[in-house]
């Protein structure tokens, strides 16, 4: 919520008395009537103070973060929005049209920068080398995790409950939900409903030919996160890539190279990447070490570290190596264009032959969040579903490392809405 206020300047000072308990630390000083006016056009609510008699008076927008919704849940029946605005990308079409004709470059052969010409991004490397550490850390701290906070998924949806009891929240959108009220039936959660798996295909030549559907079983997939990290130049043995030397040039969408072709060698390790990089369908001990509440704690404050340092970083990657995802479907590609295979099987997919609609992936395709309902109580009674309005939600990691003991990072904490009081049963038809 924001609000937008005059105040007096002789009273400037004590912002409290006419504001409460408002979050002063982004604050705006409006200095004209036209910026007001400009703010007030984006829906800003405002309240006008009384001001006395004073003649000077400044205009403060505060921003009071207490309740924060989450992304709108786009429907599958139809298109995701592009990223980047359709307008934005024409835009930039013409920018680069009238560039090459003032450089009198060719129409058809284009200045290609790193990564685009092969080449690596030098500063990024050890980017690329600490998202894959976080990673690592993130799943060796998760599976510890697992072991003391009960994590319950749901049987026909995606969605995931941190809790021994799962919540009475009926919003199950899976199969014969119609039949069971869309109520969700509970069964044992492990690692691959909290880290959400995505995969893609590894490339040995990221510039090289585009994976077609006949080819689909010849080519290994692995975790995108770790995909991009290959690409933007770690060295994984099971995985080779390959590191060009020299740039290529490109006319149209041919691509020349001066090293020429070079056979993708045949993958001779077996087993795939190690636990510590994709823990897909592994399962907790029968029997694990018992942890002090402290050793919990450490736990739980690693894995939220990780967590940020590896979403940051990947963003960072994501800026300057391409990534791809499909506009109906989860379907990613870390390359400069999406494969061809014909798997696609949303929203109108007779109509592209199982071909998927590629365009540039956000953050969240690559490492989805699986937001869940915060429980400010473990032991206390499930979430009903006519207080659904006053509980907040977080990403599922977030959640699981808050009930072990983390604390709760500040820029999650609107999305709980941990200042938000949940009246009783009987006070819900009394509340405005």
């Amino acid at each position: 919520m924001a609000a937008v206020a005059t105040i007096p300047l002789s009273s400037s000072k004590n912002f409290s008395s006419f504001f409460g308990d408002f979050n002063f630390r982004k604050c705006h000083v409006i200095k004209s009537k036209g910026e007001m006016i400009s703010l007030l056009s984006q829906g800003v609510p405002y309240r006008l103070l009384p001001s006395g008699s004073f003649q000077s008076l400044r205009i403060i927008a505060a921003k009071c973060h207490q309740n924060v919704d989450l992304p709108p849940v786009l429907p599958k029946r139809k298109k995701k929005p592009f990223p980047t605005p359709i307008k934005e990308i024409r835009r930039a079409a013409r920018e680069n049209e009238k560039r090459r004709k003032l450089e009198g470059t060719s129409h058809e052969e284009r200045v290609l920068e790193p990564p685009e010409n092969g080449l690596l991004v030098s500063e990024l490397i050890p980017v690329a080398h600490q998202v894959l550490e976080a990673r690592k850390i993130l799943i060796k701290n998760l599976l510890k995790l697992l072991d003391v906070v009960p994590v319950v998924a749901c049987r026909y949806c995606s969605d995931v409950h941190i809790g021994s009891v799962g919540n009475e929240i009926r919003n199950c959108h899976g199969p014969d939900n119609g039949a069971r009220n869309s109520s969700h039936v509970w069964m044992k959660g492990y690692i691959d409903d909290i880290l959400v798996p995505i995969e893609s295909f590894h490339l040995f030549d990221r510039l090289g030919k585009r994976i077609n559907h006949e080819r689909r079983f010849e080519v290994d997939r692995i975790p995108a996160v770790v995909e991009l990290c290959i690409q933007a130049g770690v060295d994984v043995p099971e995985y080779p890539t390959r590191r060009r030397v020299k740039p290529v040039r490109m006319i149209g969408k041919r691509v020349l190279d001066p090293d020429g072709v070079i056979g993708e060698p045949k993958h001779t390790q077996q087993g795939g990447l190690s636990e510590d990089l994709d823990p897909c369908g592994l399962r907790p001990q029968t029997n694990p070490p018992p942890l002090s509440s402290q050793e919990i704690r450490e736990a739980a404050e690693c894995a939220l570290q990780a967590w940020d340092t590896m979403r940051g970083g990947a963003w960072k990657l994501l800026r300057k190596y391409p990534v791809k995802a499909c506009g109906y479907c989860s379907e990613v590609h870390v390359g400069p264009w999406g494969h061809r295979v014909k798997l696609c099987g949303a929203f109108k997919h007779q109509w592209r032959d199982g071909k998927h609609g590629w365009q540039e992936a956000t953050l969240d395709e690559l490492i989805p969040p699986n937001y869940v309902w915060h429980a400010r109580d473990l032991d206390g009674p499930p979430l009903s579903n006519h207080l659904k309005r006053f509980y907040g939600q977080a990403p599922a990691i977030v959640e699981l490392c808050v009930q072990a003991g983390a604390t709760i990072p500040e820029r999650y904490r609107p999305m709980m809405r941990l200042d938000i009081v949940i009246p009783d049963s009987q006070e819900v038809e009394m509340v405005a």
